[in-house]
């Protein structure tokens, strides 16, 4: 999908795919923590499977209004244990899946809110090879 940019200054997603993302030209293919002055390429390392407190952690630091949390091609919810930093700091928290988050934060951004994005960028699944074992049962 590709995002127009605007003629405001700060961060901009001009592109999102399955797995990946652009941010003004440079393209990521990881998880990432952005806001209007910031990119934090490696958020959530461990993608949803592994969503953690200290995740959310990083995000309260960036002191913003709202986060919207991206969940990867799919909306998800997370766990409202992972969260609750947020709630407890005042944070609103908007879930959606990673496309939807990109083309909110254009919009809230471009209207000079306190906004982060939280996206999580799915990683692709690794090709098929017809010699790779289906279980560990001999």
């Amino acid at each position: 999908m590709r995002l127009q940019r605007t003629s405001r200054d700060g961060n901009v997603v001009t592109g999102v795919g399955r797995d990946w993302l652009r941010v003004g030209v440079v393209v990521y293919r990881q998880s990432l923590l952005l806001t209007s002055a910031t990119v934090v390429p490696g958020w959530a390392p461990h993608g949803w499977e592994g969503l953690a407190e200290s995740d959310f952690a990083s995000v309260v630091a960036l002191r913003p209004e709202v986060v919207l949390f991206g969940s990867g091609a799919t909306l998800r919810f997370p766990h409202p244990r992972l969260t609750r930093l947020l709630a407890d700091a005042g944070i609103g928290l908007e879930t959606m899946d990673t496309r939807a988050a990109c083309r909110t934060f254009n919009i809230l951004a471009a209207e000079e809110r306190r906004v982060a994005a939280a996206l999580i960028v799915d990683t692709p699944d690794p090709p098929y090879n017809d010699r790779t074992p289906i279980d560990d049962t001999p």
